[in-house]
């Protein structure tokens, strides 16, 4: 069976692409400007701000791995069933994750997502430029 490989759309790329740089930059910014900063590590000591909540609630996820696990289980799940919605949260989970200390779980969803298209498209999924070609009648 010679079935065209998944492709999605420009508009899905483009979100996709945006999300992810989002998700970089966030990360980025949680880790030079907010956790290793110990200015502001001495300030959390005593104030009770929306940064400070932040900077505790990524510690303790990135502690145990989380944002690690769970690019990982989504990429997983990409890769079983595709969908829009596992790939933003496996690029939102795995860019937060290579940047905040969760290389390895997170490079590694990040390559099953890359894995993830080179899955032949579903008939739905396939623009009429894409159209798999009929197999020849047997005989």
């Amino acid at each position: 069976m010679n079935r065209s490989l998944y492709v999605p759309s420009l508009l899905k790329s483009v979100s996709l692409a945006a999300i992810g740089l989002a998700a970089l930059s966030y990360g980025f910014y949680l880790r030079y400007e907010v956790i290793e900063q110990a200015t502001v590590g001495i300030a959390c000591g005593s104030d009770d701000t929306w940064l400070c909540a932040s900077r505790r609630t990524a510690i303790a996820l990135f502690t145990p791995q989380a944002f690690g696990f769970a690019a990982l289980g989504a990429a997983l799940l990409n890769l079983l069933r595709p969908s829009m919605l596992f790939w933003a949260f496996a690029l939102i989970a795995g860019g937060i994750g290579i940047v905040l200390y969760n290389t390895a779980l997170s490079a590694l969803a990040v390559a099953l997502l890359i894995l993830s298209l080179a899955r032949p498209g579903r008939k739905s999924e396939l623009g009429p430029e894409q159209e798999p070609e009929p197999e020849p009648e047997p005989g």
